[in-house]
């Protein structure tokens, strides 16, 4: 599920529910790198997988995520294999890649507690992009083939208002769109992520071959939870 409060208790919350992973959002949040770490801290005492997506490819944010701690992160907005590769390349040290070195003074290294982490950090690491454009999907194929991406992730929001269809998710070409990256992720042999809170969506993509769905969020439960309890004690309606 998403986090996207910002907010390192209802990380920790989320985190103790038995889901197999949550995804901190930094690009529709108001999460800085301070509260970015503090979910990163509440999370980590459960059995979960934290995927944090940056706001941007930017190679500087994207190094100070890693720095901070991260070990999976999801890029928005890759439409084409050269931007997935100049994203590949931020995540790897010198000389295959750009990422700045400042592990001695970086969590992720644990403050150069962790043994030669220099020369492994990049196998600790996954890196996911996000496919959520009509471009992107026509680049489909260059994009899961990229070296150093290790699967996509389909944000059917932002791809639905790139084929001027804003707000229809569930429409038929939509869903074709959605099906057609799973498809080309998994004959890449990468693994294939897609965003969708309705039930009947989320399963028709588990058949389609998705590895991993993202099917709620924080604030979405809270609004929703909210207004049924209004309801049901008020029975007004919403501001």
């Amino acid at each position: 599920m998403w986090v996207c409060s910002g907010s390192p208790l209802v990380a920790e919350i989320c985190a103790g529910s038995g889901l197999d992973w949550l995804l901190i959002d930094t690009e529709h949040s108001p999460s800085d790198l301070m509260t970015l770490l503090g979910q990163l801290q509440a999370a980590r005492a459960y059995p979960i997988t934290s995927v944090v997506r940056p706001p941007s490819a930017d190679p500087v944010t994207i190094k100070q995520y890693l720095d901070l701690g991260v070990q999976n992160l999801l890029i928005p907005m890759i439409d084409d294999g050269a931007q997935a590769r100049e994203v590949a390349r931020a995540v790897t040290y010198p000389p295959d890649g750009i990422r700045g070195v400042g592990s001695a003074l970086a969590r992720g290294s644990r403050w150069n507690r962790v043994p030669n982490y220099l020369g492994q950090a990049r196998e600790t690491l996954s890196l996911y992009v996000q496919v959520e454009s009509h471009t992107a999907v026509k680049n489909i194929a260059e994009i899961a083939t990229t070296p150093g991406i290790d699967g996509i992730f389909v944000g059917p929001s932002d791809l639905a208002a790139s084929m001027g269809l804003l707000g229809q998710q569930d429409h038929p070409d939509v869903i074709h769109a959605v099906t057609t990256c799973i498809t080309a992720a998994r004959r890449a042999g990468r693994k294939a992520g897609v965003n969708a809170f309705a039930p009947a969506l989320a399963q028709r993509y588990v058949e389609a071959g998705a590895d991993f769905i993202l099917v709620g969020a924080d604030v979405d439960l809270l609004a929703r939870g909210s207004e049924r309890l209004r309801s049901a004690y008020t029975g007004g309606g919403t501001s």
